[in-house]
């Protein structure tokens, strides 16, 4: 068992200087790269840890000279940076909502678990309109609380899930009628997607908070934040559009003759036969489209709204209260770390799920 133990740790030593040090220039290379790597991991640990400032009341903690990472500011914003300015009393309806969310996601996303479908219908049909009474108000004796006083991580997750769960089957339908042989479908869907795919996300959110207000009747009103929801799901129903049929064209003409020959209708075949195909051969561009909208919900701070970014950009430029050279740094780097772990999260879900099918295929 230790010779055994022994072959292993030398075969990795063996592969490692294989892959590291083939021949003298890429040893060279390789020297390099890892003096870079350890440099930049010296000075990210130097700042968030050694040189870090982990307690105090206020900015003053932080104006020390050469200080590091100044972790106060983060969590003394805690509450400010995941629900915005929710009033604090009705900070639980906030936090049932990410349980529930977690309580139908969880066991769903777990290969194991059976009842996926009683899940699925419950976080597309079931959980949306608790959220939103929980959220919102207005019913079941909840005061309301208006959008305009959401924020933070928890304005992040509304924008993005909405828009995600919004745009997908936006997008299967864009692509089915962008190879419809009816030709008003197939034009109508063609332009619909190029006009939307030649602008960015910016132009749709302003045009949604600034201009469509302009063409409305004055006693018309609608809220910010759905118009920014509408926005965001419809720009990302175009390229979600493009990535299904992508999975679409990859499906073997056979494979329509088939379900023909079965004498499917239209939508049968594309229910049961073609569409299940297409969309696991696309997975990883429906979760990269997914994570590029994830990341795209710091935009909506150029109509007004205030996100995860966009809270911690107001808190650490106007309270001048936090005020200190590392404030701002701290901030952005905690805000890019949340946002790296629910798209690091995605990607590597989305590969664990990419391999089981594979292996399912495989029989």
């Amino acid at each position: 068992m230790e010779s055994g133990r022994t072959a292993g740790r030398r075969s990795a030593l063996e592969r490692t200087q294989e892959a590291l040090f083939p021949t003298v220039g890429q040893s060279v290379a390789s020297v390099a790269a890892l003096a870079l790597i350890g440099f930049v991991a010296y000075a990210f640990i130097d700042w968030a840890i050694l040189r870090a400032v982990f307690t105090g009341s206020d900015g003053s903690a932080c104006r020390v000279p050469n200080a590091g990472a100044c972790w106060p500011f983060v969590t003394h914003k805690i509450d400010l940076f995941l629900y915005g300015r929710y009033p604090e009393a009705e900070l639980w309806r906030v936090k049932l909502t990410y349980a529930l969310a977690l309580a139908g996601l969880v066991p769903l996303m777990m290969p194991r678990v059976p009842y996926k479908l009683p899940l699925a219908l419950y976080l597309l049909a079931v959980f949306p309109v608790i959220a939103f009474f929980l959220l919102y108000g207005g019913a079941f004796g909840l005061p309301v609380v208006g959008t305009e006083l959401w924020g933070g991580l928890l304005l992040t997750l509304v924008i993005a899930s909405v828009g995600i769960a919004a745009s997908f089957p936006l997008g299967i339908l864009l692509a089915l009628g962008r190879r419809s042989e009816m030709p008003f479908v197939r034009w109508a869907s063609i332009a619909y997607i190029e006009l939307v795919r030649g602008v960015p996300l910016v132009t749709v959110l302003f045009m949604s908070s600034v201009m469509l207000p302009l063409f409305l009747p004055p006693e018309v009103t609608i809220d910010k934040l759905v118009r920014a929801l509408v926005g965001v799901a419809l720009f990302s129903a175009a390229y979600l559009a493009e990535v299904v049929r992508g999975g679409l064209q990859a499906i073997p003409r056979g494979q329509y003759e088939a379900a023909d020959a079965l004498g499917l209708g239209y939508w049968r075949k594309m229910g049961l036969v073609v569409l299940p195909q297409a969309i696991r051969l696309v997975i990883p561009g429906l979760v990269n489209s997914a994570i590029a909208l994830f990341k795209d919900t710091s935009l909506v701070l150029i109509i007004g709204l205030f996100d995860l970014v966009g809270i911690v950009q107001q808190s650490a430029q106007a309270d001048a209260q936090w005020f200190s050279p590392q404030t701002a740094a701290t901030g952005y780097f905690f805000a890019g770390a949340v946002f790296w772990i629910f798209c690091f999260g995605m990607s590597r879900y989305s590969a664990a799920v990419e391999d089981r099918l594979d292996a399912r295929a495989r029989g």
